[in-house]
């Protein structure tokens, strides 16, 4: 039984199963020891993470340093780090707990034999871990999703949001079986055999110098999995957080020293060169009502972001971050703009980040251009992920036009609200009708995900940590090594030539200073893209020019996703190849048959040595592909059971009774990636599906016969209360939103970030008048 939230702290443990001790180990370790040792362990714990802490700082602020530029590619929010923080005290504290109990008693002892669940939910409480949350706290009645995801589920308020632990479909093999990642002790076996070193597997499997083209789906495709990925999932390091209590900068050690897990590139001495630097992910605080006390003591890796397809890669999942990216001074529920620049036609594009100078690459030669800013930290890693960032931008501020001038009578809130939850179907439709079935195939679709059924209240829909490891990074074998910019016929671009791909990465002035969001959506439109085949894994540049800013070696995609895998503990492929019920690998014949390549499945027998210790992300890249899909069966099943889970688990699903009209549904239908192009963009013509590769001029279409939403869906009478009523009092620093209860009209209201709601949050339309004052947004508490 799982009961993952409680109404009181001490109710937690009716539910809890304590480990079975024999009579002997309960008084061998009496309760007031062991809550001693707890207390002085998690004392030294504390001062182990706030030195490294300290010592990070004192490294990040040495001008010499690179930390920061590591860094800057997986930002995280405060919120994120807080609770990362209080998961390492706690990871340090057992660790801490199980030296000295080693002292003490002279012998090993592994945690769960150690303590109680209330030793357990006492360390959590010292570490400052987030308290239980209660469905209570779920009442209102809010018409809109939460910004973070909270409360999606009524009676599980963190099921799918933000920094919450991405899910365990099979539980974790740590070497320890609490924390350590597989392949952190050398010599240690694994079904009789080391691990081989993921930087190997890479040279000797995933490296290819060319790539073939696919012939059916353009390169739009590869882009939308990155941007649809990062509304989904996002991990964040252990970096200047965590604990180390030798204080190691991850960036100059070969040594597996929590939180450094390095990428060994060969077996030379330990020195630098001998390896590339690797941040394990942090760790989430998951002291739940589970059966086991081992898995509450486990490491578990969080999802900062909410894991349901709401579009926060536009509007961000935390309130601070959703205030800085809204126009609120303009009171039009629109989103903030650049204030420095637009593109030729006088278009917007997505406003700089606070803190300034940033850290993005510059033109040699102009003025500079600095870091955007966007609803996901990742927003520059490439300039065509920016792209899709900027046409959202604009997208949304067209809708949020048009919705004003049909209902002039909504307040910005509402029309914010009501502009953020079509953006958020058409998110939902563009993945899920147009994205994921050209993945996974038609019959995958069919198997796994199946038509709608309506909201299923007993669907989790967190993001799964085999989805957001392995399974979804299949896209990394479809990433281009040249990104083409096309002028307005789709052919070579006069004056813009091809980039090679490290010449991308955070580079967003190569939007603003040549030539406009258009050349790049082109060339994404007008390529065809990458195809996967078992010889031909990974570009060149991913595996060779990987650029982490101003890291000074060059990175390798593929030793990092699997050196990640391991570092999340994850099963290997055939058991994943079991939980999707299909047959485990056994001999060399089979395998070859799974591959469809012998070469290659002879590779992986003699670096692997044994079936069973195939990492999973390899395994799934390697299957022979599905047909009509751009997957094998295991990825086909991984991600079609996680995409089941959004969808079906979401309160807010736009197919959700009651979230639109039947009128309504019929528009978002109409909905396409191409027309968000077209209406936000200077492109004239476009494939009917920009998914799909097509010949210019005979492929394309004009943008006039491309199907066009109609808004008027959403005219909304002013009802017969708000004639009598009036529109309420607006409010400074807050706004309202009108809804109906019990068949009253009611204004409720709201503050923005930073400020606090002074007065009832609701008044009440009744007898001609609004029968209360409207509530005051007082003091800043930023």
């Amino acid at each position: 039984m799982v009961c993952f939230f409680s109404l009181i702290f001490q109710a937690m443990l009716v539910c809890l199963v304590l480990p079975s001790f024999s009579t002997d180990e309960v008084k061998h370790f009496n309760s007031s020891s062991v809550r001693e040792l707890l207390i002085s362990s998690y004392q030294e714990s504390l001062q182990i993470v706030d030195e490294a802490l300290l010592h990070s700082r004192q490294r990040r602020s040495t001008p010499s340093s690179s930390t920061h530029m590591f860094r800057f590619l997986r930002q995280t929010e405060p919120e994120t780090l807080e609770i990362a923080r209080a998961a390492e005290v706690f990871q340090t504290t057992l660790k801490v707990l199980k030296r000295s109990a080693r002292q003490r008693y002279k012998r090993d002892v592994t945690a769960p034999e150690l303590l109680s669940w209330d030793d357990v939910e006492l360390i959590a409480e010292l570490s400052q871990c987030p308290p239980p949350t209660h469905p209570s706290i779920c009442h209102f009645n809010s018409k809109y999703r939460s910004i973070s995801g909270i409360c999606n589920n009524r009676q599980n308020p963190l099921w799918g949001a933000a920094n919450t632990p991405l899910v365990r479909w099979l539980p974790a093999e740590y070497e320890d079986g609490e924390s350590e990642p597989k392949g952190w002790n050398q010599g240690r076996l694994h079904n009789g055999f080391q691990l081989p070193l993921p930087y190997e597997v890479s040279k000797k499997i995933m490296k290819s110098t060319s790539k073939s083209r696919d012939d059916i789906y353009s390169q739009l495709l590869v882009e939308w999995g990155q941007y649809a990925d990062h509304d989904i999932t996002f991990t964040p390091q252990s970096t200047s957080r965590a604990a180390s209590v030798t204080f190691t900068d991850c960036l100059n050690t070969c040594e597996n020293v929590h939180p450094c897990f390095p990428i060994k590139t060969h077996d030379m001495l330990s020195t630098a060169q001998g390896c590339m630097p690797f941040h394990r992910s942090a760790s989430v605080c998951f002291v739940n009502c589970v059966s086991d006390i081992g898995q509450a003591l486990q490491r578990q890796q969080m999802n900062a972001i909410s894991s349901f397809i709401d579009a926060s890669v536009v509007y961000g999942h935390t309130p601070k971050m959703e205030s800085f990216l809204r126009d609120l001074s303009g009171h039009n529920g629109k989103l903030a703009v650049n204030k420095q620049f637009k593109d030729p036609k006088g278009r917007p594009y997505l406003p700089f980040i606070g803190s300034l100078p940033s850290e993005c690459l510059q033109d040699p030669q102009g003025e500079r251009v600095e870091c955007f800013s966007a609803g996901d930290t990742r927003v520059n890693e490439g300039v065509p992920l920016t792209s899709l960032h900027i046409l959202w931008l604009r997208e949304h501020n067209r809708i949020a036009e048009a919705l004003k001038r049909i209902n002039f009578h909504w307040s910005p809130e509402t029309i914010y609200q009501e502009t953020r939850k079509i953006i958020g179907a058409l998110h939902q439709i563009i993945t899920m009708r147009d994205y994921v079935p050209k993945i996974i195939g038609a019959e995958s679709f069919e198997h796994y995900i199946g038509p709608y059924g309506g909201y299923d209240p007993a669907t989790n829909p967190s993001a799964s940590n085999v989805f957001a490891t392995a399974a979804f990074r299949f896209g990394h074998a479809t990433i281009s090594p040249i990104l083409r910019r096309l002028n307005e016929s789709f052919q070579e671009h006069e004056h813009l030539r091809h980039l090679r791909l490290h010449d991308t990465f955070f580079s967003p002035w190569r939007i603003v200073k040549e030539g406009g969001i258009e050349p790049i959506l082109r060339g994404t439109i007008g390529t065809a893209a990458t195809a996967v085949s078992p010889n031909m894994l990974m570009a060149e540049e991913t595996t060779e020019r990987l650029v982490i800013l101003n890291i000074e070696q060059h990175m390798d995609l593929a030793s990092i996703n699997l050196q990640r895998g391991r570092d999340h503990a994850l099963p290997g492929y055939n058991d994943w190849r079991a939980f999707c019920g299909l047959k485990r690998i056994k001999t060399l014949d089979e395998l070859s048959e799974v591959v469809g390549n012998y070469r290659v499945a002879e590779k992986i027998q003699k670096l692997y040595k044994h079936p069973d210790n195939i990492d999973v992300w390899l395994g799934g890249l390697v299957e022979d592909l599905l047909p009509g899909s751009r997957t094998g069966p295991l990825f086909a099943c991984l991600i079609g059971k996680q995409m089941k889970a959004l969808r079906d688990g979401d309160r807010f699903w736009w197919e959700a009774e009651g979230m639109f009209t039947q009128q309504q549904r019929t528009e978002l239908l109409k909905g396409s990636l191409s027309r968000v192009i077209c209406d936000n963009s200077d492109i004239k013509e476009v494939p009917y599906d920009s998914f799909r590769f097509g010949k210019y001029p005979s492929d394309y279409v004009s943008c006039n016969n491309i199907p066009l939403m109609n808004l008027e869906a959403w005219r909304e009478e002013r009802s017969e209360d708000l004639k009598q009523c009036g529109s309420p009092a607006k409010i400074k620093n807050g706004d309202f939103i009108l809804s109906s209860t019990s068949g009253k009209l009611v204004a409720l209201y709201s503050c923005y970030h930073g400020f606090k709601l002074k007065g009832a949050a609701a008044i009440l339309c009744e007898g001609n008048q609004w029968r209360d004052q409207p509530p005051q947004c007082t003091g800043n508490h930023h």
